[in-house]
């Protein structure tokens, strides 16, 4: 099943590279609800990637987006834009953020940062919870009478098994100290380098900040298997945008400060995850260190390779084009937040984010207290994701309704044959993905090498379409 769908997938876009052979060509510009809709980027691009994660998804994500493009795309976005001289001014391309795309970039950031603060503080609470339970625990039973402790072994033969084969060949601690002592001067040198805008002192404050972020994430992660790194990122980005200031580059330092941030507390939480797939199949923990070293050690090589490689094929962050680069400009935009304060925000953009902040708030405390007291009818998978709510505010919901098309197609699958479903599921989604995703590596080959497809398949109007044709016939 993984080779027919990555086969199939590969093949499609191959298929699909023939008709586009300029800019608004191919598939992914099919008008598929009309081109009223697909102007307000409703309509579906053929995506093998996007139905592939719809089906590995929830269904409960993919209708949170699909409702997060209709709220937005559908009523809040044509509202505003009729406003247009009033809120904001007409002579203003609709790329500025002090046009209609600051409401589009600044009403996302507001819902994420409201999101991603809650599930930070929550995550704090529960780290803390946790660890004085089991203090407490440790304490009542230092005090307990001997006689009444129960002599059965805690834990069976195999447990003891893997602890006993785990520990023996642990990391040294000195190894740990010392290893990130050395990357941080590394760092420290390296970065304020290659970002003058962000100096020795504050990298140096973000080491001294990440290892206690980075407890709480691998530590949360292993409680509820959430990961918050890219929130601990955007916490950064304000407050070293705010400290740096505009006139000073303070764009560029929050920027760099997030990727310093993320990369430390993102590993943390993902080595974590790996020592415990060790710790199940008595893995060696020092060679699962070695590999992540080696694969990490790789990524500084084929990473940079791989962004230059696109960077010259295709125009990255253009929202028409094959790579939009959407939390690009997401992440600039908190940046240009923190450096700038509220003065760039077009008319009533700040209230409106300020609503949508507190609107995913509030939204997080609902599903919580349904979840924690509500058993019966189980309300809570009816409440929307507020992180998946406010995604398309910016993309629009042309992903969105690839994914909804993918939980339909596991959905039908699932009410035919369950049991085939489940355990084909994955693969055929992840051979969806897997293809797509290759074949833009030898279509950016074919784009670095002067290859051009043969055919531009575009969609016009019919009032349009008279207008090229009296053109083309040499008409007035």
């Amino acid at each position: 099943m993984l080779f027919k769908s990555f086969c199939g997938s590969f093949a499609f876009g191959f298929f699909q590279w023939f008709f586009t052979a300029g800019d608004g060509c191919g598939f992914n510009t099919f008008p598929t609800f009309g081109l009223q809709a697909y102007s307000k980027r409703f309509y579906f691009d053929f995506s093998s990637t996007y139905v592939g994660v719809g089906m590995i998804c929830p269904y409960l994500i993919n209708v949170s987006l699909l409702l997060g493009a209709v709220i937005s795309w559908g009523i809040l976005w044509p509202w505003i834009e009729k406003k247009k001289g009033i809120w904001y001014s007409a002579h203003i391309p609709a790329s500025s953020l002090s046009s209609i795309q600051g409401y589009r970039v600044f009403t996302a950031i507001a819902m994420m940062l409201g999101d991603g603060l809650y599930h930070c503080v929550i995550m704090l609470i529960r780290v803390a919870y946790s660890l004085i339970t089991e203090h407490l625990e440790k304490k009542k039973s230092r005090h307990q009478n001997p006689d009444n402790v129960d002599k059965t072994p805690s834990a069976d033969l195999d447990t003891q098994r893997r602890t006993e084969y785990f520990l023996k060949d642990q990391i040294p601690s000195w190894a740990a100290f010392s290893g990130y002592i050395v990357l941080a001067v590394i760092s420290i040198i390296t970065v304020s380098h290659i970002f003058p805008q962000l100096k020795w002192y504050h990298v140096l404050i973000t080491y001294l900040i990440a290892p206690i972020l980075a407890f709480c994430n691998a530590y949360g992660c292993g409680l509820t298997d959430w990961s918050l790194a890219s929130n601990y990122g955007k916490v950064a980005i304000i407050i070293f945008s705010s400290w740096v200031g505009l006139e000073n580059g303070g764009i560029i330092a929050g920027l760099a400060s997030c990727g310093v941030m993320m990369s430390i507390v993102s590993t943390a939480s993902d080595l974590m995850q790996d020592f415990k797939t060790g710790y199940l199949t008595l893995a060696s923990p020092r060679s699962m260190f070695v590999s992540q070293v080696l694969g990490t050690a790789t990524g500084c090589l084929v990473s940079p390779l791989m962004f230059w490689f696109f960077h010259k094929a295709y125009t990255l962050g253009d929202p028409q084009g094959s790579y939009p680069a959407p939390y690009g400009e997401v992440y600039r935009g908190m940046a240009l937040l923190g450096a700038k304060g509220f003065s760039s925000l077009p008319k009533h953009c700040l209230q409106l984010a300020i609503i949508f902040f507190f609107l995913a708030v509030f939204i997080n405390i609902v599903r919580d207290l349904l979840v924690h007291y509500e058993t019966k009818y189980r309300i809570y998978r009816f409440v929307p994701n507020a992180m998946a709510l406010a995604i398309p505010f910016y993309l629009g919901g042309y992903f969105a309704i690839d994914m909804c098309i993918g939980s339909l197609i596991l959905f039908l699958w699932e009410k035919k044959n369950k049991s085939n479903a489940n355990d084909f599921g994955p693969a055929l989604a992840s051979g969806l993905i897997c293809g797509d995703s290759l074949w833009s590596v030898p279509a950016a080959i074919m784009s670095l090498a002067g290859a051009t497809p043969p055919i531009c398949m575009k969609f016009l109007s019919s009032a349009v379409n008279k207008k090229v044709d009296t053109f083309l016939n040499g008409g007035p």
